[in-house]
């Protein structure tokens, strides 16, 4: 079946929430996890042994489940090109920011990510640029924006940390455009394994050309960080953000999204001892707004 037959162009599937409410609570606490992880690992090799774990999650799971693993030919293309932009640069360019930022700034500025997947699903998928969407987008960005405030000399003392964390934010939003501009016939499952293999090879070869003389025992911080992201960021949350994506519109999926930063914000408090403000409130208050915008139905109107 061709899920874009039946999708609601405006709302997030009720199919979806449960998948979505995982993603937010396991990628939200993952930003101080990728923090505490890359102050003792270098950066290269942590990607390269997440990406390495996912992939080996992820066709665990499709060989156990009988999952067809075999890539179509005319489809190896498409693939890799999404895995270029999704895992490649999004790994690379989002952890050299994270550290250089505060782990919850970082999920801030990377989570402008549904603003440019909005634009990029109107203009290259015809996808409508409904008023639910373009509400979503302004209470989401202004809900960030409002978290962001306070961080904006920090920016400007790492200038090249907020321009890695956007740029990686702008890959991603190409990537999952891409997904649906180009999809294939494989499984979540198996698409997912096998991004994780083509986006691995280019940091794999990095680690082992730039990092190997960094190699040595981590500490237990660096070792939690480490085995989160292995566990829960690369296998349990890539899989359930690749099926979101399978299930509903691009710009929709991505709004749906604009809670994960909140929740990387109170659990970078949690575990990095920052402490919360008005700022953090409202923004929860804004983005809780806007996530209303896909989750809730629109009242339909008779044909």
């Amino acid at each position: 079946m061709h899920l874009a037959m039946v999708q609601d162009p405006v709302t997030l599937p009720r199919s979806t929430w449960a998948l979505l409410a995982i993603l937010t609570l396991g990628w939200g606490m993952n930003w101080p996890m990728i923090k505490m992880a890359v102050a003792d690992i270098p950066i290269w090799t942590f990607r390269a042994e997440c990406l390495a774990a996912g992939a080996a999650g992820m066709f665990s799971i499709a060989y156990a489940t009988g999952l067809p693993m075999r890539v179509p030919r005319s489809q190896w293309r498409r693939l890799a090109l999404v895995a270029v932009f999704n895992v490649t640069l999004w790994n690379v360019l989002v952890t050299y920011g994270v550290r250089a930022l505060p782990s919850g700034r970082a999920a801030i500025l990377a989570y402008t990510m549904p603003l440019w997947t909005v634009l990029l699903s109107t203009a290259l998928l015809r996808e409508p640029l409904t008023r639910r969407r373009i509400l979503g987008v302004a209470l989401g960005m202004a809900g960030l924006a409002l978290l962001l405030g306070r961080e904006l000399l920090l920016l400007r003392s790492a200038p090249l940390g907020a321009l890695a964390i956007l740029a990686a934010a702008l890959c991603w939003a190409t990537g999952t455009t891409l997904m649906k501009k180009y999809p294939t016939t494989l499984s979540t499952t198996v698409f997912t394994g096998w991004n994780f293999v083509i986006g691995g090879i280019p940091l794999v070869l990095g680690a082992l050309l730039f990092e190997h003389r960094q190699w040595h025992a981590v500490g237990n911080a660096a070792m939690v960080g480490l085995v989160y992201n292995m566990i829960v960021a690369f296998i349990i949350c890539h899989w359930v953000w690749f099926r979101i994506v399978h299930l509903a519109p691009a710009g929709v999926s991505a709004l749906g999204t604009l809670m994960i930063p909140v929740v990387a914000v109170f659990s970078g408090m949690a575990l990095l001892e920052e402490k919360p403000a008005w700022s953090d409130l409202s923004a929860l208050a804004l983005i809780l707004a806007a996530l209303a915008t896909v989750l809730i139905p629109a009242r339909s109107t008779p044909r």
